[in-house]
């Protein structure tokens, strides 16, 4: 098919946006989509959805395969850092997870965690552990360095914060995992007063396992996620999260791709701390 063909044929469709995520079962990328969706649909628009499994390959096909039909742009939520990169004559947008060299537009996570770490410190924790997403993910990196530097910045030698930092995934399964290995040391005299995860799924898994051990939420541990999804607000206790501002980052990669817009620059739109009910002052262990 030529160019003058393709634009035709793409003029007559309206707008059309291919949007890849990794993981559509992820309660995050299930909401991203939908926003995503609704902002294209109030353009008049339609929004052809794959589903790349956290498989690079599979990714990059799909990636070509949306070039080829052909769409308005394609907006990528990248399944890991090692994603393989495809050179297309139409806009590509990186959504919340950089696709290859194409810009970014995400929440901003290290302005996200520091917000978090200020709240626990608020609330008087200065023993917390913090549980990390995957180490392949830029997006886990940024929110683990976010945390560790302003926990840097706010520890004294006269008003200390011990940080431990654990590895995991973004899943429920990691932070169930995890937190049972903290929150088992408590019985052993270790002293803990907050979990801060780097996803609300961790977080989730936290609360079932301090349930599970008999750790009460918030009086014993407080916990506290990132992302606020659906579910931060039904568990009991509802969790404190980071929330991304989802409907923000979906109008403006919705808008990049739209008006052709060929912006070499990230774009970061700030997230907002919910405070609920799974923090509380620290314990005091007496």
């Amino acid at each position: 098919m030529t160019d003058l063909a393709a634009e035709a044929q793409q003029s007559a469709r309206g707008v059309v946006i291919g949007l890849i995520v990794p993981d559509i079962t992820n309660p995050f990328f299930a909401q991203l989509a939908k926003s995503i969706e609704m902002e294209v649909a109030s353009r008049g628009g339609m929004v052809m959805l794959a589903n790349s499994h956290d498989d690079p390959g599979i990714e990059l096909k799909q990636v070509r395969a949306m070039h080829e039909w052909p769409v308005t742009g394609i907006i990528v939520v990248a399944g890991s850092d090692a994603s393989r990169s495809y050179s297309a004559e139409l806009p590509i947008i990186s959504l919340d997870r950089r696709y290859g060299t194409y810009p970014l537009v995400a929440t901003d996570q290290r302005d996200g965690a520091r917000k978090v770490v200020d709240h626990l410190h608020g609330l008087g924790h200065r023993i917390i552990a913090y549980i990390a997403g995957p180490e392949n993910l830029e997006v886990a990196r940024e929110r683990r360095d976010g945390f560790i530097e302003r926990v840097n910045e706010l520890s004294t030698p006269d008003d200390e914060i011990d940080l431990t930092v654990h590895a995991g995934e973004f899943d429920f399964a990691s932070g169930e995992a995890i937190a049972r290995n903290i929150l088992l040391q408590l019985r052993r005299g270790f002293r803990i007063t907050a979990i801060a995860t780097a996803s609300d799924q961790q977080a989730i898994g936290v609360l079932r396992c301090a349930r599970d051990l008999g750790v009460h939420v918030p009086q014993d541990v407080s916990v506290i996620g990132f992302d606020d999804i659906t579910l931060a607000s039904l568990v009991v206790p509802r969790l404190t999260t980071l929330r991304q501002p989802i409907e923000d980052i979906a109008s403006v990669a919705v808008d990049r791709i739209v008006a052709k817009i060929e912006a070499p620059s990230d774009h970061a739109v700030r997230g907002s701390l919910i405070v609920r009910e799974s923090t509380a002052p620290a314990s005091r262990w007496d």
